[in-house]
Parts: C-alpha cells; sequence; structure tokens
C-alpha cells in the first residue's frame, strides 16, 4: 500500500500538530515496513529528518506555487499512484485527476468554533469553510477524542458514520529512562527548585495558566512552567508582579524534548487546568513520566487522564489550589494515582494506535 501525507506540520512545527504528523508516520513506518509513506510538501526541514531514515519513508518535493498545497498536491500524491492521502490537520487539497485514491482526514478540535473569543472573524470563516469542505470530500474522518468526534457532528453535521476516533500518543522521550547524569545536568542547567509542580503548554487564555497562579498564591509551592508565551503572557506578569510571587514562579525557555521528559519526571504534581482540549497531549506526557495529573473536568480531558487522574473546575481556583495541597501534602496519595495512571496510559503506546490506523486505511481500500 502507498499513503501520502500532507507534510507541511510535520516538517514546520515544532509541537502540536507537528508532533502528531512525525509520530503517525514514525508508528506506521515502524509496524508496517511492507508499505511505502510519501510526505508531501514544498520543502524540507530537519524536523523528523531520523523518520526519513527510514527506508520505506520518501519526501516528496510537491508542485510549488500559490495554493499549490489545496490546488496540486492531491494531483501530485495522485503521481505517486498513492493508494490514501491522509490530510493529517484538518485539510485536504481541493483538487483532485481521474486516478482512483481514497481520502482521510485527521481533525484535532474544533476550538475555534466553541471559543471564537479566540479567534479573528476572518480565521473563524477560513478555518470552517476548510474544515467542511475536507470533511465533506473524505472517504473517513479520524477524530482524535471522542469529545471531538461529538463537535464535528454537531458543528459540521457530518453522519457519525463516517468518523473514527483514533487517539495519539506522545513522543517517546516520554517513555525511556534518561541517565542519571543526564537528569543531574537538566536539573543545575534549569535551576530546578527541590520540589515543585509543573504546567507545560502554550502561555495563553484557554490554557489557564492564571488560575495555578492564583491557585498557589500564599503557598510556598514553586511552579515551573514550560510554554510559549502570547500576549496573555502580560497578564500573568502583572498579576505575580503585583502580588511579589516572582521567586516562586520559575519560566523555562529553550527546553529539548528529553530534557522536558526529566522535567516532567522531576515534578511532583503536573497541573494542566485548560478550559478545552481536542486532546491534551501534555496530559499523556505527565501519565507516561509516572507523574500524578490535576486536569480538568471537561472537553475530552477526563479521556487522557483516566480515573486516577484528578479533576477539577477549571474556572474555580480555590477548587484547584485544595486539590494541589493535598497531593502535595500525600506522598503516598501521589504515588499510587501515578502508578494507576501509568497503567492506563498504555493504551496509548506506538503499537496499539499503529494497528488502529493501518486497520482503518485496509478498510477503506477494500
Amino acid at each position: 500500500m502507498k499513503i501520502a501525507f500532507d507534510a507541511k506540520r510535520f516538517f514546520h512545527n515544532t509541537s502540536g500538530l507537528g508532533n502528531y504528523s512525525r509520530d503517525l508516520v514514525r508508528i506506521l513506518s515502524q509496524y508496517f515496513p511492507e508499505n511505502e509513506f510519501f510526505l508531501l510538501n514544498k520543502n524540507k526541514s530537519e524536523r523528523g529528518s531520523e523518520i526519513l531514515e527510514q527506508k520505506n519513508v520518501h519526501f516528496i518535493e510537491s508542485s510549488k506555487g500559490k495554493f499549490s498545497r489545496q490546488l496540486k498536491m492531491g494531483k501530485d500524491a495522485q503521481a505517486e499512484n498513492a493508494d490514501i492521502f491522509h490530510g493529517l490537520s484538518g485539510e485536504l487539497p481541493l483538487r483532485w485527476n481521474k486516478n482512483p485514491i481514497k481520502k482521510i482526514v485527521t481533525i484535532h478540535d474544533l476550538i475555534f468554533m466553541r471559543y471564537p473569543q479566540y479567534y479573528s472573524f476572518f480565521d473563524r470563516k477560513i478555518h470552517f469553510w476548510k474544515f467542511k469542505k475536507a470533511a465533506e470530500s473524505a472517504d473517513k474522518i479520524i477524530a482524535i477524542s471522542e469529545q471531538t468526534k461529538r463537535d464535528i457532528v454537531n458543528y459540521l453535521k457530518v453522519p457519525e458514520s463516517k468518523i473514527e476516533v483514533i487517539y495519539q500518543g506522545c513522543h517517546q522521550a516520554f517513555k525511556e529512562n534518561q541517565a542519571q547524569e543526564f537528569i543531574h545536568k537538566t536539573k543545575q542547567k534549569f535551576n530546578l527548585p527541590e520540589r515543585f509542580i509543573l504546567n507545560v503548554g502554550t502561555i495563553e487564555e484557554r490554557k489557564n495558566l492564571l488560575n495555578i497562579i492564583k491557585a498557589i498564591d500564599e503557598t510556598n509551592i514553586p511552579l515551573v512552567v514550560v510554554g510559549r508565551k502570547t500576549k496573555y503572557f502580560k497578564k500573568i506578569k502583572n498579576y505575580i508582579q503585583k502580588n511579589k510571587i516572582e521567586k516562586q514562579i520559575h519560566f523555562l525557555e529553550g527546553v529539548s524534548m528529553d530534557e522536558l521528559a526529566v522535567i516532567y519526571k522531576l515534578a511532583d504534581i503536573f497541573v494542566y487546568p485548560s478550559l478545552f482540549e481536542g486532546f491534551g497531549i501534555p496530559v499523556i506526557e505527565a501519565l507516561f513520566s509516572k507523574t500524578v495529573t490535576i486536569t480538568s473536568n471537561t472537553s475530552c480531558l477526563p479521556e487522557a487522564g483516566g480515573k486516577d487522574s484528578v479533576y477539577i473546575d477549571p474556572k474555580n481556583y480555590l477548587d484547584l489550589k485544595s486539590k494541589i495541597k493535598f497531593l502535595w501534602n500525600s506522598e503516598s496519595e501521589r504515588k499510587r494515582r501515578a502508578e494507576k495512571g501509568f497503567e492506563f496510559v498504555q493504551k496509548f503506546n506506538d503499537e496499539p494506535i499503529a494497528n488502529e490506523l493501518m486497520n482503518l486505511y485496509q478498510k477503506i481500500i477494500l
């Protein structure tokens, strides 16, 4: 079987959609070496270069020019005699020739519909149009959670029978045991506190970092934050300065994937009170790291966290405060929940996910 991918995110996105794209191609090429996988894009980057070293993974320089991704990439895949074209980020090409090819699209979330206030009018219209078109032309849609499936049915008016839920995993680094020397170096490099709670993710309003900071105010609990700053950071900074808690909060930058894996393992608690997620990979990363997790009781987060994570109302920082303090003061409870969480998270391992993807591919070309 020949499977072509829209590889824009594979080569150009550092997190989120980029990680999803790279992990998906990596696990498919590893577990199904008898198939050929084509990465279509105008150019490639260093990201994912180790995946391209696999004999069955090929970079195909797609046609250049304005809107070529929408108008030419599909035909480029057909020129390679691909059996399937998989759009990895909610989009599919608009133009095709008469050669037979099956189409799959992964839709991660429809947050722009649920929280329109975080998007410009123009972005909302463009996103909706692209997603609606892709959902209509796809033979099958992959939703990355049951929550996303419900949103696709609701907002895009797609029949349930067209949608398959296939969860995503996380980077291999979170499943490995790093050497003690590397752990020590990472701790020193970032000057990490002896004990701390951790938050990972873009520092934007939806991720709700301010409520973590409010929850630890008037406690001595150190917080480590890893994430790209947006305009919302100004609000965070103002609160920290006003309440004189600068020494309690550590913002880290330039963190590699291996260093991040170590930081997760060193944390006492991972805290992720996001208002809404399509899936919530940081929760999976924490559970693979055997770190107990506090997350929101909304959207797909209980799907990612399992029954032994601790759930809060993300809008209620006092609820969050009480649960942070409870876990911070109970090593046995942290350990018990971390071990149970580690058992639960095995369902997001590479092999079961690769098998589900390949079963879907085989089903649609029969």
